[in-house]
Parts: structure tokens; sequence; C-alpha cells
């Protein structure tokens, strides 16, 4: 399915989004500052406390600034990115931890460091759900549904073929569960099956309101009548009645009266009706060359007249004339492309046609 298009964030949307970027730089900041405060009270030793600095706050934002910068090119980061946020920082924990006096100095100690932690994630979320904003492409959700799909995919070939019963019985379980993860987390995956069922609720609404509003035909009034004229007869009056025969029978002559001899009458064979050639309906070529469009192909892209095409020879494969809903039915049996919105569209140029022919 196509993605939707690229749009801009507005000036106001781009002053928030870097007012709340600020807060998270400088705190960051400040749970580094904090590190190195720390570390220079118990080791009384600058370069050392830059050290662990370095290790820890330093190694968690040059990952996070790879985060950033993956997620702004629309790609997924990497699993390692992901867990060294976490790690690098939990390692600067431990280490003050470690080098602590008391229990007291413990506890600040392995706080501190978490800030930048939670700075690098919040600066990635920040900029993933801009792009997803913009482009409408979740690239971290795509990275979990195709690793999904993938496992999936492994299970239920296993779970048909595995030679151990014991392995399928064990794939058939693990196919449900992972089932139940396909699209979680996918915002676009679930605006699209909005969208769907609002066509179809839509579809249903257009033909519950035509079958409660559509007007009956009625003939016209100068519509001609199967009934048969009347025959003139030569010598009616202007009424139509036929005036009486009068005067005398004439006399039987001999002609009249002579009889005919029988002849022998050879037999007649029966005569076999002859049905006349069924029309043949015109073929998805004819209407194309029609149209002056190239032919449609199934499985191949088909342009708007194209569809039309295709769609107004579907509709007249039976009768009474397919519907909607059969046409689209047997369009996608036949193979042929098109999205829902361009198939709906060419079907409503179809119907405007028809009623202008009528």
């Amino acid at each position: 399915m196509n993605s939707p298009p690229e749009r801009s964030l507005s000036r106001g949307q781009a002053y928030v989004l870097g007012a709340a970027a600020v807060p998270m730089v400088a705190f960051g900041g400040m749970g580094a500052w904090g590190t190195y405060s720390n570390i220079t009270s118990v080791f009384h030793r600058s370069a050392t406390a830059l050290g662990v600095v370095a290790a820890g706050e330093g190694a968690t934002l040059v990952l996070a600034l790879v985060l950033v910068g993956l997620t702004m090119l629309g790609q997924s980061a990497p699993t390692a990115v992901r867990i060294g946020l976490w790690t690098l920082p939990a390692v600067a924990s431990l280490t003050g931890i470690a080098v602590a006096k008391n229990s007291t100095e413990a506890v600040v100690f392995a706080v501190t460091p978490m800030a930048m932690c939670v700075s690098a994630e919040g600066m990635g979320l920040l900029a993933r759900r801009i792009v997803v904003y913009r482009t409408g492409v979740d690239a971290e959700a795509q990275r979990r549904s195709a690793a999904v799909m993938q496992r999936l995919a492994y299970h239920r070939a296993r779970a048909a073929n595995h030679p151990d019963k014991k392995a399928r019985n064990g794939s058939e379980l693990e196919s449900w569960k992972l089932a139940k993860k396909v699209g979680a987390g996918d915002a676009l995956l679930g605006a699209n099956l909005v969208d769907v069922q609002r066509e179809r609720m839509t579809d249903g609404a257009d033909a519950a309101l035509a079958g409660m509003f559509a007007l009956p035909v009625t003939p016209p009034a100068h519509a001609v009548t199967d009934a048969p004229a009347p025959l003139a007869i030569e010598g009616a009056d202007e009424e139509g009645v036929t005036p009486p025969m009068t005067g005398v029978t004439p006399p039987v002559t001999e002609e009249d009266t002579q009889v005919t001899p029988e002849t022998e009458t050879a037999p007649t064979e029966p005569v076999t009706p002859v049905t006349p050639p069924a029309e043949l309906p015109v073929t998805l070529d004819e209407i194309a060359a029609v149209s002056s469009v190239p032919t449609p192909v199934v499985g191949e892209p088909l342009s708007d007249a194209q569809l039309v095409v295709v769609l107004r020879h579907l509709r007249y494969t039976d009768d009474p004339p397919l519907s909607y809903r059969q046409a689209v039915t047997a369009f996608r049996e036949a193979g042929f492309v098109g999205g829902e919105q361009r198939v709906r569209r060419a079907w409503g140029s179809l119907m405007s046609h028809e009623e202008s022919d009528a």
C-alpha cells in the first residue's frame, strides 16, 4: 500500500518540539556534570573523572546522536545501539556505587548517570515521531513487524513439516503467540484498517439510502401498446362499421361443383426449427480498442482508463449487470491490480457515463 503524502511541520509545531528538546539536552548535560563532580570528590583527579564521564555519559551521547540520525533518515536503529543506550549509563551507575564512601553517596552516584539515558531515549522517540508524522513511515514498527513475520513463517513451516511431533506442537503454540504481536504498535496499519472499515460503512449506507429513495419507473404517456391495430375494410363507413351485404346469391356453376381428384402426395419431412445464433459477448480487447487504451493485463498496474474498461467488461458479463461489490469481487478474483480508492473512482466514472448515455 502506498504511503501517505509527506507533510511539513508548521512553525508552531517546530517551536514546541524545539522547546521540548532543549530540556532533554540540558538535563543530560547536567547529569554528566554531576557524575564528573562525584568522581572528582572521590579521586581528586580531573582526568579520572573525565574518563568516567566519557565512558558513561559521553558514549551514551554518541549512541543517542546515532539513534536520532538514523531515525531522521527513516531507518531503524540496530539492536546494539538500543542496548548501549541503557547499558552504558548502568555501567556508570555501578562505577559510582563502587567508589562511594557510604550508602548515601552510593544512591546519589547511581542515580546521576541515568539523566543522560533518559535524555537520549527522549530525543530518539521525539525524532521518530517527527519522521512518522512527516512521512507516514514508522521504520521501527516495520522492523518489529518484519521480525515477527519472519519468525511466524518459520514456525508455521516447522509446525507443518517437522518430523518430530513434539516440535510441531511447540511451533504451533509459538505461532499463535506470535500472531498476537503482528501489527502491534503500527499506527499506520491501524489507520489503514480504520479507512477500510469507513469505506465499507459508506458503501452500506449508500446502498441503504439508494434503496429508500429510489423512484419507481413509469412508462411514458406516448408508449405504444402491444395490441394489434384494427384492419381497415374497404367500403366501411367512417365509424368503422361494415355495411350489411344485400342482393341475390349467385347461382352455382359446373365449375364450382367440379370435384378435383385426389392426388398422392409425398410424405413431408419434419421441419427442424432454425434458432438464430446467440449474440457473442463483447470481449475485453474490443472494449479496450473502442476506448483507445491498451488492453489491460492481469497482474500489471492499470491506468485509470484501463480500470474503467475492466469494470465495464466485468459489469456486463452477466444479466442483470453486476453491482459494485460483485464487480470488485470479480476484479480481485480475475487477478487485476488496483487500489481500493482508484477502483472506486473508476466505478464512479463508469456510472456517470451510463447515466449520461441514458
